[in-house]
This record gives structure tokens, sequence and C-alpha cells, in this order.
């Protein structure tokens, strides 16, 4: 009886000095914004940041902002590759644009930074193409409410990396 007691006491003490046992924010998933305390200049405003990675890969999927609010978002690069090999960008829809034919567009655009100027009026915001290392902040206002796909245009990359900008 008492080996049943002291190993019940031992998976408590263990459970509460690991957290006790809440693994539902697991070290491979990406960690949700801290919301921020507001003051008057910060209701007006709010820092995004995403990564890509040398695997094709956004750390987020999805970006969020108020209707009108001015926003400033980050685009870093956490790997190692040149942008000819594996650059990135931020592009960001209007809701009806066909993702597909906006990327097959953008592979025409290699000069550009695969950003097609003939698109340029479907899309709401956009950073320049970077490479391993690098990274690229813009600043834009939200626009009215609602969902905006965003992508990578690099060639082939639209597939796997993109998300939705939602605005409230």
């Amino acid at each position: 009886m008492k080996i049943i007691k002291y190993a019940m006491i031992a998976a408590v003490v263990s459970l509460t000095a690991c957290g006790g046992g809440d693994d539902s924010k697991k070290a491979d998933q990406p960690a949700a914004e801290e919301p921020k305390a507001e003051t008057p200049a910060a209701a007006d405003a709010v820092a995004l940041e995403i990564t890509g990675n040398d695997v094709m890969q956004f750390d987020k999927k999805e970006l969020r902002a108020k209707a009108g609010q001015k926003v400033t978002l980050t685009l870093k690069h956490s790997g190692k590759l040149a942008k000819e090999a594996m650059g990135h960008n931020v592009v960001i829809l209007k809701p009806d644009v066909d993702v597909a034919a906006f990327a097959m567009k953008a592979v025409d655009a290699k000069d550009n930074d695969y950003f097609p100027a003939s698109e340029a009026a479907n899309v709401i915001a956009h950073t320049k193409l970077i490479g391993g290392g690098e990274s690229d902040t813009i600043e834009f206002t939200a626009p009215a409410a609602g969902t905006y796909p965003f992508i990578c245009s690099f060639p082939g990359h639209y597939g796997f990396m993109k998300g939705e900008f939602i605005v409230e």
C-alpha cells in the first residue's frame, strides 16, 4: 500500500513539475501571437511577422488585423539558401483572385522578383523577394473586413506557402 501511495505522490509531483502533462502546445506548432496591451496609438497599428524557411513553409497560416488598421508586416527567411534558389515573398491578394492563375503569371515575372506587374490591381500588399537570412518589412492599411489569401509567388511555392489574412 505504501508503494502505491509513493508512486501516486511521485506521479503528481512529476506532472506538476512538467506543467501538468498538458502538451496542447507542442514545440513544432507555431505559437499564437500574444495580444499586446493597447494604448491609443497601438490600437491604430499592428505589427505582424511571418517566417519562411528552406523547405517551402511559412510558420503561420493566418495573419489578423482590423479594418483600417495600419499594418507593419515583416517577412523573415530563416533558411540559408539564396533567393535565386529558395526565395520567398508574401503577396496578399484580393478575395476573388484566382490564386493559381496569379501564380502562373508570377512564373514569367522573374525580372520583377516574381511579382507580375499586370496583376498589381489584384494585390493588397506584397514584400520583396528575399533569400536565406534576409528580411523585409512593409507597411499598409488593412482593407475592409474579409478574408484575403496570401502566398509566396516564387515558382512552385504557392501550393505550400499560403494562408489567410483575416481582417475583422
